[in-house]
């Protein structure tokens, strides 16, 4: 775990039926995708609070109790990557987890996280624009939805056939445009893409304007269409708010793609209002394209040779707070308990 491993996938989990359903999404597609999962659970002492552990209550202040805690979580999450057929490796981080996801985001593929927790990992990975993962990670983000907004238990399937991405002219919106199509390539799925229009202060949008976006849109479109030809792809300008138009997309498609340059524009609608936005109401996985992601990117393509998103390493073993771990994994009837309660149609 020293260098940059592109076939990693990570999942940070704290007990929560939310992380475990994001472990279980991480290892369905780490298995299909023939990726390797690393599963994350991180604590914080003295001041981490009972929520962060649904299993037990911990005494304040105990490392050493703590420690074991986060290890029987380890083992129920490495349950639910064996149930899937994959093998995972286990972490535990000790001290602020935004900070060190930031730092471990250069050595990984992929980050995956559950939301629809109060207190716990989400809400401190994703509760502030200030320190939210998406909008500050090197690598992409996949934030798993637990429930509706009903409190409603989301079904997750196993093949992922509907992908919508929201897409803009920016940077961001165009890396977004091209991951999710290779995204969608890769399982054989159907892409809709998605481009919101500013309504006018009427409510309206004019006829020309609609139109523009359209030729905008299939300008964005022609390379993705060149590289994958037999992509089934729907184009959809929509009027209005992007948040709205990309919730009500995530109700009918197994994932939504969105850039984030964690501020301003269509690709900051994650983040202006992390409380409101698609990260919040999204019923489908949201797959979040950070800025310094796209950064990268586009500074190694500027090279010779290109390597996209070669992002400068930080060895596991360099980052404060984090510890490799060996843990034995829960027996089959936990994952399974555990499946049955994270996902009643599993």
């Amino acid at each position: 775990m020293t260098t940059k491993n592109d076939k990693a996938i990570l999942v940070g989990v704290d007990g929560s039926d939310a992380s475990f359903k994001a472990t279980w999404w991480a290892a369905n597609y780490a298995k299909h995708a023939g990726l390797t999962l690393q599963i994350v659970c991180a604590y914080s002492l003295p001041s981490y609070a009972a929520v962060s552990f649904d299993a037990t209550y911990t005494a304040m202040g105990d490392d050493a109790v703590a420690h074991s805690d986060a290890e029987e979580i380890l083992s129920k999450a490495k349950a639910i990557a064996d149930q899937q057929g994959v093998s995972a490796e286990t972490l535990i981080v000790t001290g602020d987890p935004s900070s060190v996801f930031v730092e471990l985001s250069r050595n990984y593929n992929l980050i995956v996280i559950g939301n629809r927790g109060k207190g716990g990992l989400a809400e401190r990975l994703l509760g502030t624009t200030s320190s939210s993962l998406p909008a500050y990670a090197y690598c992409p983000i996949v934030v798993v939805p637990y429930t509706d907004d009903d409190g409603t238990v989301m079904h997750l399937s196993n093949t992922i056939t509907r992908v919508a991405v929201g897409s803009d002219e920016s940077k961001w919106g165009l890396k977004a445009l091209e991951i999710a199509a290779a995204f969608a390539h890769a399982w054989g799925a159907k892409l809709t893409v998605i481009s919101a229009v500013p309504a006018l202060r009427n409510g309206r949008t004019e006829e020309g304007v609609l139109d523009s976006y359209k030729d905008d849109l299939d300008t964005r479109l022609e390379p993705i269409v060149k590289q994958y030809p037999e992509l089934e792809i729907d184009k959809s300008v929509v009027p209005g708010s992007a948040v709205d138009a990309l919730t009500a997309a995530s109700k009918e498609n197994d994932v939504v793609v969105v850039g984030s340059r964690g501020r301003g524009g269509f690709t900051g609608l994650l983040l202006g209002s992390i409380s409101q936005g698609l990260l919040q109401h999204s019923v489908s996985p949201v797959y979040v394209v950070p800025r310094k992601y796209v950064e990268a990117a586009e500074t190694e393509l500027a090279k010779v040779p290109a390597s996209p998103a070669d992002v400068p390493t930080v060895p596991v073993e360099k980052i404060e707070g984090v510890e490799p771990v060996a843990v034995p994994t829960a027996g089959e009837s936990v994952a399974e308990q555990v499946s049955e309660k994270i996902d009643p149609e599993h």
